[in-house]
């Protein structure tokens, strides 16, 4: 990790800067696979597959019977905890349904808003070294509390042609429909367009690589909406003289495990504690099994000693970072200061592997600096709105003279006719 000591303000741009991705022809590559999932549907994906991952399944969707039988092939100790997590994301993503009451805007005139669930959420988990079974409850849970009809998962198969039990038991537990053995940005054209097999979804979630990443960028200029824009994992850490420093190289080697592209930050006002976190991090990485990842992720990151904490939660809001975590004597403080974060973490006991498992809230985040224009998913990301409008005489006789003016003022004579044939109508009787 560099170490930084007191940058200036005009260097604080070049501090923010993610790690580059090498996206050579990458769109050649996503757009051909695109063009050939549209044209040829099952065949493409089943050769794709096979090109990609080694295999060529016989069937895409995932029988029942596999689904069932993966509650078997896990402890009951992870169930449990499995379990627990889901009834805590259940919780807090269901507070977030709210009834709008109808507002009358002028005497007559009465608005309101009417939330309807997406028909089809489409979910893509990806499969690579590890088991993100997490991901399912993230995505799942929020689209079946709003009442999705139905939720389809394509995830990429193993070196058996399956899919990880987790996986299985994470979806079957969280309402998923239809399971999918498909992976890569062909999943997502799937999802986008349809094929024999995969119904044509009505939104795509979910992380995954630069090729899946790209391919929901690209069916979303088609006309398919995604989740959020995304990019590699990261974290960003406040801390003052009083954090521990175990804990903070913890958390920054949490996130620098995710993949080599990821970023992980420490922001503080104490030349102690950088001293304190580089220790530690060369001391606990050695006990990662995914140590290389985390080395390499190291390489994109920092140690930053800036003169004040006010300073550290500026430098955040101008970095914007996924995961933002407070770990100072008085985290409330600087919480009250963030403007642009993802999902903020507060004092020396919250981790920021609490949000991506249990606590409640979505670990699905926005990244690379997204988080300035961006929300996380929640509930609101399955469901759309649907505004409607009651006139009343009463209503149009007070509101019409207001629009036949706006009306004539943009040359629109037609929209000043609507109200004046009405109002005419009412006044004849």
């Amino acid at each position: 990790m560099k170490t930084v000591l007191y940058p200036q303000k005009d260097e604080w741009e070049s501090l923010c800067k993610r790690p580059l991705l090498d996206r050579s022809g990458l769109d050649e590559v996503v757009g051909a696979i695109i063009k050939r999932v549209r044209n040829e549907g099952d065949k493409a994906l089943i050769e794709l597959t096979g090109e990609f991952d080694g295999i060529k399944p016989g069937n895409l969707k995932v029988p029942a019977s596999c689904i069932a039988a993966s509650a078997e092939k896990i402890s009951e100790t992870l169930k449990k905890s499995i379990g627990i997590a889901a009834e805590n994301i259940d919780k807090f993503h269901r507070a977030q349904l709210i009834d709008e009451l109808p507002v009358e805007t002028t005497k007559g005139v009465k608005c309101w808003r009417k939330s309807i669930p997406i028909e089809k959420a489409g979910i893509y988990v990806p499969g690579g070294t590890a088991p993100l079974f997490s991901t399912v409850l993230m995505l799942a849970i929020p689209a079946k509390i709003v009442g999705c009809r139905r939720i389809i998962l394509c995830t990429p198969p193993g070196t058996d042609g399956s899919v990880n039990p987790l996986i299985l038991y994470a979806a079957f537990s969280a309402g998923v429909t239809d399971i999918f053995t498909v992976g890569g940005a062909q999943a997502i054209a799937a999802m986008a367009y349809g094929t024999e097999s995969i119904p044509k979804v009505d939104k795509i979630f979910g992380p995954g690589n630069q090729y899946v990443t790209r391919a929901k960028e690209m069916v979303q200029l088609d006309g398919i909406p995604i989740d959020i824009p995304a990019g590699p994992s990261e974290v960003m850490v406040i801390a003052d003289s009083n954090a521990d420093p175990s804990f903070i190289a913890s958390d920054l080697l949490s996130q620098a495990e995710h993949g080599t592209d990821s970023q992980v930050i420490l922001l503080t006002d104490s030349s102690d504690v950088i001293k304190s976190v580089k220790g530690e991090v060369k001391s606990q990485i050695k006990l990662l099994p995914r140590e290389k990842i985390a080395a390499k992720s190291l390489e994109n990151s920092s140690l930053i000693l800036l003169n004040s904490l006010d300073e550290c939660i500026e430098l955040s809001n101008l970095y914007a970072p996924e995961h933002l975590i407070i770990s100072t004597s008085y985290p409330m403080v600087l919480a009250e200061k963030v403007t642009n974060a993802g999902s903020v973490f507060l004092g020396k006991y919250s981790c920021e592997s609490a949000g991506d498992y249990a606590s409640g809230t979505n670990h699905t985040l926005p990244t690379y600096g997204y988080a300035r224009n961006f929300s996380g998913v929640s509930t609101e990301s399955f469901i759309k709105r649907i505004t409607f409008q009651e006139v009343s005489p009463e209503g149009l006789r007070n509101l019409g003279p207001v629009i036949e003016q706006m009306a004539e003022a943009e040359l629109l004579q037609g929209h000043k006719n609507a109200v004046t044939i009405r109002l005419k109508s009412m006044n004849n009787g």
